[in-house]
């Protein structure tokens, strides 16, 4: 019973923190009550590669037998 608890306690922190960047940072706004939060995973996210359009087709052209 313990286990269930812990993993559902784990899984509803977890989509609080989904639901928490989605409301806030993807939109470019800080969070009203942890705003270092928001600066960090923006910062973060913005040291991930990204593909621009032509990268991306060019994978997947090359995965096509």
């Amino acid at each position: 019973m313990l286990t269930i608890v812990l993993v559902m306690l784990f899984t509803l922190l977890a989509a609080g923190a989904v639901l928490a960047y989605v409301a806030f940072p993807h939109r470019g706004e800080d969070l009203p009550v942890l705003p270092e939060a928001g600066r960090a995973v923006r910062r973060r996210l913005g040291a991930l590669p990204v593909l621009d359009e032509e990268e991306a087709e060019e994978g997947v052209r090359a995965r096509l037998p």
